[in-house]
């Protein structure tokens, strides 16, 4: 947990009494993860941070909806939804697994990584939609309090019946917030009419391990083939038994199934507008539930699975899953900013054999990545739009836990005013955009290089 949350302009809306608060709120956040850090954690005062962080966000919200009213804003019920959902559901249950836990690393971990995710995505999507006096279209869809919590409790039913669990409803505005190692798991269905209904099935790797592991009597502290194929097809059940339920289910039949790296899963929601998006606490792990229905959207590069490849698919996902975790621990982190799309798969072919690159398009997202996965270079380009590399450079060295991250700028303007430019801003060093891809590639080995024999 030595991540930190980093402010950066974009933030900002422009309303001060909002923005004020959300300064305060990132800075408890970060007292939190330098709480995580320590060695003698001292319950009284996480017991106390948390306090804070929550008298700080429940002032925020009074606050900001204050604003909305003052301006008429139409988004406003929507945006109080949001509000009360995190208020009364997400807090109160993160904070009874702190409780119950005796403030143990995985809850301040969730704890940490819900609401991290929660204020970084609130902020930049549903509060800057304030200033834009636009409702956030996401959301647009959503259905009713009212069905949101008839479909908790199916859902609840079903968790009991099927594995003896006991939920809680941590959100039913599930935002896409990432909370700790997951599957991600995807159904698509459609009908003779061509209507489509999708679902999001997420569960936090322990949650399959403690239930689907249990049933089958399993020992194993890993994800195996078998278990996830019995997970899979206990998920269809689990779907079958919601989708019967809505009048018109007969109508449909699975057109696709398929299991989604992180990556993949947040390129799916974040164009999704679900008609219903619920985060759980089972007590043996996280599990959300996301349904689209109907959404038309193309495929996002993941193989769907079918049943004359579902056994070579699952192991195929397991083995990459796998192979991706040893890969991220033995190999650096090199992330690479750049609004062209061009540039970016050109670095990630360049650098992805012997480095574990991650991407970014444009400041904001940067920030975002360095938040949740610290990388031991940045590539970042100069000349982007918005916020360009500059900003980004000082907005990182602004944050102590992230001053230290060696960057590099990558400029297409070699000349000497340009240069001279991006020199002042202390970077490690610049490369130009001219430069042949293997000459790229021996100045980042060179760097590793160099920085390791100075550690030694």
């Amino acid at each position: 947990m030595g991540n930190q949350l980093v402010w950066q302009n974009r933030y900002n809306i422009g309303v001060e009494v909002i923005d004020k608060e959300h300064k305060k709120l990132f800075s408890v956040l970060n007292k939190l993860f330098d709480f995580g850090k320590q060695e003698d954690k001292s319950q009284w005062v996480c017991q106390e941070a948390v306090k804070y962080f929550r008298d700080h966000a429940l002032k925020h919200f009074a606050e900001e909806e204050a604003y909305m009213l003052s301006i008429n804003y139409a988004g406003f019920e929507m945006h109080r939804r949001i509000h009360k959902n995190f208020r009364e559901r997400t807090l109160p249950t993160l904070e009874r697994e702190l409780e119950v836990t005796g403030y143990s690393e995985e809850a301040i971990s969730h704890f940490l990584g819900v609401c991290a995710g929660w204020l970084i995505g609130h902020t930049l999507i549903e509060d800057h939609a304030i200033v834009e006096k636009e409702a956030v279209s996401q959301w647009a869809n959503l259905l009713p309090e009212e069905e949101q919590a008839a479909m908790g409790q199916t859902i609840n039913r079903l968790l009991n019946d099927m594995f003896r669990l006991e939920p809680r409803l941590v959100s039913d505005c599930y935002g896409g917030e990432k909370f700790g190692d997951g599957v991600y798991y995807r159904l698509i269905y459609s009908s003779k009419e061509g209507k489509r209904w999708e679902f999001l099935l997420i569960f936090e790797e322990r949650l399959i391990l403690a239930t689907v592991g249990g049933m089958m009597d399993s020992q194993t502290q890993a994800l195996s083939t078998m278990l996830m194929n019995a997970a899979r097809y206990i998920s269809r059940q689990f779907v079958d038994q919601i989708r019967a339920h809505f009048p018109d289910s007969a109508s449909f039949e699975i057109k696709e199934e398929q299991l989604l790296t992180y990556e993949q899963f947040q390129h799916v929601f974040e164009k999704q507008t679900p008609q219903f998006s619920l985060l759980f606490d089972t007590g043996k792990g996280y599990f959300a539930y996301c349904m689209v229905a109907p959404h038309m959207t193309q495929g996002e590069g993941a193989t769907a699975i079918l049943a004359d490849n579902a056994m070579t698919e699952v192991e195929r996902y397991l083995n990459k899953k796998k192979a991706e975790q040893e890969a991220v621990s033995q190999k650096k982190t090199v992330l690479v900013v750049d609004d062209s799309d061009f540039m970016l798969k050109t670095m990630e072919d360049l650098l992805c054999n012997d480095y574990n690159v991650v991407l970014a398009k444009s400041g904001m997202s940067a920030i975002r990545t360095i938040t949740l996965n610290r990388p031991d270079l940045v590539l970042l380009d100069y000349e982007m739009p918005v916020c360009d590399g500059g900003q980004v450079l000082e907005m990182i060295r602004s944050e102590e836990e992230c001053a230290d991250i060696p960057v590099i700028f990558l400029t297409s303007r070699v000349d000497r005013e340009s240069v001279k430019k991006v020199i002042n801003l202390k970077p490690e060093g610049y490369l130009s955009k001219t430069l042949q891809p293997s000459d790229v590639k021996r100045e980042v080995d060179h760097f590793f290089e160099k920085r390791s024999r100075s550690r030694k």
